[in-house]
């Protein structure tokens, strides 16, 4: 099981992104991490693998826990050898470098027949990716890239996947393809994943559990369902009302109406 317990976030020693924050995902799962813009989820993956450093950030209370097994202090690398693999927002390819190659780089703590045959995988589950392997990265369109990001953190077998905002940016049918692939991985191969998304409506869908976060700290959290389900939620996060969709320009009140907040 991954596990946040009581976990803050400071940057540059003075600026606080995330507050208290407690959350688990148990070993199987799918769960959600739902929040605007600028909330606090990214941070939270950050700090799971390790790389708040490289932006001046520092968990500087709580901890993070992985089988029962602290992960504060770890190198990216080794979190990443741990089976926790973060598929970066805005993808994060190596540009120049070939689809194929790309995938080689995230295999690289394995074998080299290992690699070779999860490769085969990744082009098992994203036919795409195996019709564009010589090509280059940054040439491809925003649906491939992000096919070929999620295929890279594959390559190191991974026990936890954590994606950061897959549907950014990404036509309808492609998001669909992107997250029936998921869903497989997680009921096929047992691999538990971490989804920080701002479709809320998406996220729940094929979670169990989620997790809503504002302003650095969760403040509503259950069965994806029971989101699904709560008329806040429906109206803040899903742009529902009395069952039909609103915009939030249309939501009066929006803060003062927040009841979890009170």
């Amino acid at each position: 099981m991954l596990e946040l317990r009581n976990v803050q976030v400071l940057y540059d020693r003075a600026i606080e992104a995330v507050r208290d924050v407690s959350l688990s995902v148990p070993d199987g799962a799918m769960v959600a991490l739902l929040g605007s813009n600028g909330a606090g989820k990214s941070t939270i993956l950050k700090a799971i693998s390790g790389v708040l450093t490289q932006e001046d950030g520092e968990v500087v209370a709580g901890s993070v826990m992985f089988d029962g097994k602290p992960l504060g202090g770890s190198a990216p690398r080794d979190i990443v050898r741990r089976g926790i693999i973060q598929v970066p927002e805005g993808r994060a390819l190596f540009a120049p470098l070939t689809v194929e190659e790309n995938l080689l780089m995230g295999g690289f703590t394995r074998s080299r027949s290992a690699a070779k045959e999860g490769i085969e995988r990744v082009y098992d589950l994203f036919p795409k990716v195996r019709e564009r392997r010589h090509q280059i990265a940054g040439y491809l369109s925003g649906g491939e890239q992000q096919m070929v990001a999620i295929g890279r953190a594959l390559m190191a077998e991974p026990k936890v996947l954590m994606l950061d905002e897959p549907s950014l940016g990404l036509a309808p049918q492609i998001i669909e393809d992107i997250f029936s692939a998921v869903v497989a991985l997680n009921r096929d191969a047992g691999v538990t994943v971490l989804l920080v998304e701002q479709n809320a409506q998406l996220a729940l869908e094929v979670t169990s559990r989620g997790y809503i976060i504002e302003n650095g700290r969760i403040v509503l959290d259950g069965a994806s369902e029971d989101l699904r389900r709560n008329a806040d939620v429906q109206e803040f996060y899903l742009g529902m009302a009395k069952g039909e969709r609103r915009s939030m320009r249309d939501v009066k009140h929006y803060k003062r109406r927040k009841r979890w907040l009170s």
